[in-house]
């Protein structure tokens, strides 16, 4: 039996219901200052039902989900995924240079 639904659709972080039900990020020690864009929550909604609260999600690409940014010359963490020498992929922490992740076309 369908439900009763009220979609709304966003078109990025500037909507209204961009943020609804999206937590803020806890501050990790490690980064500075909240992300610009996403205002410290990492990611925001492109899509949620009003009634049921379902939604769907983009990821910051300024921050890279993390909703806090690096203002000083300090590496920055990034999760990635490596070949093995066996042929596997394996799951590693690379730290890039912030430049590399405040790419402003990337959001």
């Amino acid at each position: 039996m369908p439900h009763e639904s009220n979609i709304v659709h966003c078109d990025g972080p500037d909507s209204p219901h961009a943020f609804d039900i999206v937590p803020l990020q806890p501050r990790n020690g490690m980064l500075d200052a909240r992300c610009p864009i996403c205002r410290g929550h990492g990611q925001w909604n492109t899509e949620i039902d009003l009634v049921s609260f379902r939604c769907k999600r983009a990821i910051c690409g300024h921050c890279l989900g993390a909703g806090w940014i690096e203002t000083g010359d300090d590496p920055v963490a990034v999760a990635d995924i490596v070949m093995t020498p066996e042929g596997y992929p394996k799951w590693i922490t690379a730290y890039v240079e912030k430049d590399e992740t405040s790419d402003p076309d990337r959001s």
